[in-house]
């Protein structure tokens, strides 16, 4: 899970400090305040982390394609500044054989956390590296600084010591790989070094198992190809969410009615549609026997004709992502969800939040979301009143642009479910919206009655 992450930079934020965050983290504020910009640092990072070219420091996306289409490197950064920083802090369990100046075997140090933070000079033509570094509080550092142009030094320490290295070898090396990885010259430099490599592939595998789902979904098809391929997601629109339930027709996920892992894929997803009020039944089925066209097919109530996904509204299409990305990613994986709600009614908004609430539960499923929906919000504060969620596990932001800066508030959550912070119409003026009513009619009708 990550536990924190912090930017220094980046778009509308000049200085984020850190930011906690939790099983579930929602953003929350106005459009263009900055809430997407915490999100997409993360896929940023993983896009970047998923790029075939190891001289690319950052992959922002300039070609269309990828999780984010940032521009270059230089139009991220902050005003007029050429200087970024990422800073992130993950759930971290491993342990690594260290063999330092004044040892003769190994000692095994045991990581539980991970700090990794990359310091990046960022100029219309020219980008790079200015340092890298992972941490684990005084048991462990590893730090790659620039000294000028392509030669960078390295420091590694393991409980205030050094590893061995050879004395003949200079402290210079070329550049890193990426914004995250250790040259070859730096990963040789100390002997036994390869926990080096290692926390190179652990940051990968890491944001290997970040999933995202942008807010624009794609509309519903009357059918659907299949060939028996497995997708690693739902894809960026939910374009992919049929093809998943089929390929995960027979992966067991935790059914909390039953309290046992004995229901199928589909079928949760079908439960929580007829539990969002969605649809009485639900069904993927094959449009002939051989064939690789598929139907999405659903009854709105039990004595309903069955019809396609496509008959029924744009909802289900909408939610349909939604929970299939949250059953059938693997268990321990970090979801980025924007606007979850869109083109969903405030009972079903309100719903989804039960359905974080059983995935973080049951699944071990982070959320990252970021949102318009008050019914979602609260929802999750009834929870919390109802001790079937922990305030603890929850994170709550408030977002929004002063002169061109965003600000980040974070939201006091008791354990009553009250938040004692809220912002000046955080969802709007809907009393005022009343009175106002109230008021304009009341003229109107004193109005009539005076035959005017």
């Amino acid at each position: 899970m990550f536990k924190q992450i912090s930017m220094t930079n980046f778009k509308s934020w000049r200085e984020t400090g850190p930011v906690r965050l939790a099983p579930l983290t929602g953003f929350f504020g106005a459009n263009s305040s900055g809430k997407s910009s915490l999100l997409q640092m993360l896929l940023l990072l993983k896009q970047t982390s998923e790029s075939n070219d190891r001289n690319l420091v950052l992959k922002t996306g300039s070609i269309q394609e990828g999780y984010v289409n940032l521009g270059t490197a230089y139009e991220i950064t902050y005003g007029s500044e050429q200087k970024l920083s990422l800073g992130l802090i993950w759930e971290f369990d491993r342990m690594y054989p260290m063999i330092t100046a004044d040892q003769e075997e190994s000692e095994y140090v045991t990581l539980t956390a991970l700090e990794f933070e990359t310091k990046i000079h960022a100029e219309e033509q020219r980008i790079y590296v200015e340092s890298l570094r992972y941490q684990f509080g005084e048991d462990f550092s590893a730090v790659l600084a620039r000294k000028d142009n392509n030669h960078y030094s390295i420091s590694v320490l393991v409980n205030g010591r050094e590893p061995r290295r050879p004395q003949s070898r200079p402290r210079v090396f070329m550049k890193p790989t990426k914004c995250y990885g250790f040259s070859y010259e730096a990963i040789e430099y100390y002997r036994n070094a390869h926990f080096l490599r290692h926390l190179e592939f652990e940051f990968e595998w890491k944001f290997g198992r970040l999933y995202y789902l942008g807010p624009l979904r794609e509309y519903p098809r009357r059918q659907y190809t299949w060939g028996g391929e497995r997708p690693t997601n739902v894809g960026l629109k939910g374009e992919l969410a049929i093809p998943a339930i089929l390929a995960g027709r027979d992966q067991k996920v935790y059914d909390s009615q039953r309290k046992s892992k004995r229901n199928r894929l589909d079928a949760r997803i079908a439960q929580w549609l007829v539990e969002l009020d969605l649809a009485s039944s639900f069904a993927v089925e094959q449009v002939a026997v051989g064939s690789t066209l598929y139907h999405a097919k659903l009854r709105r109530h039990k004595r309903s004709p069955e019809v396609l996904i496509t008959d029924l509204g744009i909802g289900v299409s909408q939610v349909l992502p939604v929970l299939v990305l949250c059953y059938y990613v693997p268990e321990g994986s970090t979801i980025i969800l924007e606007q979850p709600e869109l083109h969903l009614h405030p009972s079903v908004q309100a719903g989804l939040a039960d359905v974080f609430i059983d995935v973080i539960k049951n699944r071990n499923i982070q959320i990252l979301l970021e949102s318009h929906s008050e019914h979602l919000l609260r929802r999750l504060q009834r929870r919390i009143a109802e001790e079937v969620f922990s305030p603890d596990d929850a994170a709550l932001y408030f977002c929004e642009l002063h002169e061109g800066e965003s600000k980040l508030t974070p939201l006091n959550l008791d354990l009553f479910g009250e938040i004692d912070n809220w912002p000046d119409d955080f969802f709007g003026d809907l009393l005022g919206e009343v009175v106002g009513a109230f008021d304009a009619g009341l003229q109107r009708k004193q109005a009539f009655a005076n035959g005017s």
